[in-house]
C-alpha cells in the first residue's frame, strides 16, 4: 500500500488497537474493523463516527495468512473484515462467515459494478457473503531509463542483462503465479508436475533478483533502486505519480485479477453496525475519497464516475480492458493439501 503523510499515520494510529480491547463504545455501540494496512482514508472513519455515532475500533493486518488463523482461533472479535478472494472461500468452507443482509447495504447494491459481482462469484458463489471493495491486476513494473528491452512477458524477470535488479513478491502464491504463468500453467495448479517445474524456474531465477520483497518494491522502484518488478497495480499507479519513468504491463502470458472485500465475521458482536459501516463505504462519495487516499481501483461505479482526471478516470492501469488479456484468472483456495506443497516448494526456493 502506498505510504500515508505524518498527518494520515497519526490519524490511523488513532484508529489502530491491539487485540480489540481498551476502547469505550460510541452513543450507538461500536463496530470491530479488520483491515489491511493504510487501506483505508481515516477520515472516511471519521466521518462515519459522526454522522452514526458509531465508534469504529479499527486493527490492521499485513497477510491474508497473518489474518486468518486470528480470525478462526476468535481470539478478538471482529465485526468487518477484508480478506482476498482466495481466502474468502477459505472462510466460507470452515464456516467463519455471517451472510449478508443486503436491505442494510443499498449502496453496495446500487453502486458497485455488475462485473465484480460476476467476478465475485468464483469465491462467493451466490453473493451472499462479500462485497467488493478494491481490485486490480498483477504485473511488471519498469523503469524506461534502465530496461531497454521490450517489456511483455514474465520472461524478463529471467533475463541476466539485469542481474542484481529486479524485484520479485516475497509471497508463495505471488512468486509460484509468475513461475507457473511462465511455463503456461494456470496459477491455481495443484499438478506436482507443474509446480516442480515452476519451483525450478524460480530457483533458477533467483541468482538474478536482488531481493524479495513486498512494500519496498515500491520504494524502490520510485528510488530507482531497481529495473523491474512484480507488483500489484494499485501500488504501480503511485509509484508512476511519485517516478514519471516506471512503466507499468500485464505480460502476454496472463496474471491474477484479484478483488479484496468487506465481509462479516460468523460471530460478530455488532453485525448491524458492521453492515452500516460496509454500505457507508460504497457510497460514491466515500468510495472516491479511498480512492483517491490508496490508489487501489474502485469497484464502485457510481465513486469512478465522480473522478474529475480524465486520465484517471479512463486509466489503463486502475480500470483496465480485461477482455483485451488472455489467461487471466483469481487466485482460488486449493486446500490444506495444496497449501503445504506450495509452502514447502517455497521454502525450496527460498533454501537453495
Amino acid at each position: 500500500m502506498k505510504k500515508l503523510s505524518a498527518l494520515a499515520v497519526c490519524l490511523a494510529a488513532a484508529f489502530s488497537f491491539m487485540g480489540c480491547g481498551g476502547s469505550s463504545s460510541g452513543e450507538n455501540g461500536e463496530v470491530i474493523v479488520y483491515n489491511w494496512g493504510e487501506y483505508l482514508d481515516p477520515e472516511a472513519i471519521e466521518l462515519f463516527e459522526e454522522e452514526t455515532g458509531i465508534k469504529v475500533i479499527y486493527d490492521e493486518f499485513e497477510t491474508n495468512e497473518i489474518m486468518y488463523p486470528k480470525v478462526e482461533a476468535g481470539a478478538s472479535e471482529y465485526d468487518v473484515i477484508c480478506p482476498s478472494d482466495y481466502m474468502i472461500q477459505k472462510m466460507l468452507e470452515n464456516d467463519l462467515l455471517a451472510e449478508l443482509n443486503f436491505e442494510n447495504l443499498p449502496n453496495a447494491k446500487a453502486n458497485i459494478g455488475e462485473q465484480y459481482w460476476e467476478q465475485s462469484k468464483e469465491f462467493d458463489p451466490e453473493n451472499k457473503y462479500s462485497v467488493p471493495y478494491c481490485w486490480g491486476t498483477v504485473g511488471i513494473l519498469y523503469n524506461k531509463t534502465m530496461v531497454d528491452d521490450t517489456v511483455d512477458s514474465w520472461s524478463i524477470l529471467w533475463n541476466e542483462k539485469y542481474t542484481d535488479n529486479i524485484l520479485m513478491q516475497d509471497s508463495v502464491r505471488d512468486a509460484f503465479m509468475v513461475g507457473l504463468k511462465l511455463n503456461g500453467y494456470s496459477m491455481n495448479s495443484t499438478d506436482t508436475t507443474e509446480l516442480e517445474e515452476a519451483k525450478n524456474s524460480l530457483v533458477q531465477q533467483k541468482p538474478f533478483v536482488q531481493a524479495y520483497v513486498v512494500d519496498q518494491v515500491r520504494d524502490k522502484m520510485i528510488g530507482n533502486e531497481a529495473a523491474i518488478g512484480v507488483i500489484y497495480s494499485g501500488e504501480a499507479i503511485y509509484t508512476q505519480r511519485e517516478n514519471p519513468d516506471l512503466e507499468y504491463v500485464i505480460p502476454k502470458e496472463g496474471t491474477n485479477v484479484w478483488i479484496d472485500s468487506w465481509v462479516i465475521s460468523k460471530n460478530a458482536p455488532n453485525k448491524e453496525n458492521g453492515e452500516k459501516f460496509i454500505d457507508f463505504m460504497c457510497r460514491p462519495e466515500i468510495a472516491l475519497m479511498n480512492f483517491d487516499f490508496i490508489t487501489y481501483s474502485t469497484p464502485n461505479n457510481a465513486a469512478r464516475e465522480l473522478i474529475e482526471d480524465e486520465d484517471i478516470r479512463n486509466s489503463p492501469i486502475a480500470f483496465p480492458d480485461l477482455s483485451q488479456y488472455d489467461n487471466l484468472e483469481t487466485f482460488q483456495y486449493l486446500g490444506e493439501d495444496a497449501d503445504r506443497i506450495y509452502n514447502d516448494l517455497w521454502k525450496e526456493v527460498k533454501s537453495e
